[in-house]
């Protein structure tokens, strides 16, 4: 595995300076630059090519939500992980919005920022559980029927279900059909939206408008 080159973007140079010294002893961390706000950080992009990018969602001058909207448009490979209090559940849908794939608390543990760096790298994405199960506590179906994907209204249903937070067990006795039945549509969907886990799902859901925060 190359060494990783990682930007890190948050207004307070304490947390910076920690996160920094943290990912510095991980053999796989190469480069570290920071960033103090989102418009630093667009200027320190045009001159580093980052792997990672852990931003801070609340910053002066330009947010990260903005931040990372821009970053995705100058770089659409751009791996964003949100750093995140656990209050802040209006911002999420935003940030899936601009393109972020992780969120993690600020108060996670430096074994849990390394989880989510392998997820990213390998292609998933990436939730602290805290922040998972916060979210899926508060989704809720759209009114009007999406028409922005390919997918079938049971899976759609099916997914909304998964959304909720409900095991396949679970699924198949609400909507009254088989647990081999729930198995296969839920195979079908990490196909059909290239997605990875649960995690990937719910992405989807949010950013096609199937259900919303």
């Amino acid at each position: 595995m190359e060494k990783l080159s990682v930007i890190l973007v948050d207004d307070h140079r304490l947390f910076r300076e920690g996160l920094n010294l943290l990912l510095s002893n991980f053999s796989f961390i190469g480069e570290i630059h920071e960033a103090a706000n989102g418009e630093e950080f667009l200027s320190l992009l045009k001159g580093v090519k980052a792997d990672i990018v852990f931003m801070d969602v609340n910053m002066p001058k330009l947010n990260g939500i903005e931040a990372t909207r821009r970053a995705i448009e100058y770089d659409s490979d751009l791996n964003v992980i949100a750093l995140s209090m656990y209050s802040d559940e209006d911002y999420y849908t935003k940030m899936i919005d601009a393109g972020a794939k992780g969120f993690i608390l600020k108060n996670s543990g430096i074994q849990e920022v390394k989880s989510a760096i392998k997820h990213i790298i390998e292609g998933k994405n990436y939730f602290s559980q805290e922040i998972l199960s916060g979210l899926l506590k508060s989704i809720n179906r759209k009114k009007q029927p999406s028409k922005s994907t390919e997918l079938s209204e049971r899976e759609e249903e099916i997914l909304y279900q998964i959304c909720k937070g409900l095991s396949n067990r679970e699924i198949a006795d609400t909507l009254h059909i088989s647990k081999r039945t729930v198995d296969k549509h839920r195979e079908n969907l990490l196909l059909k939206t290239e997605s990875k886990n649960t995690a990937g799902l719910v992405m989807f859901a949010i950013k096609n408008g199937i259900v919303e925060v």
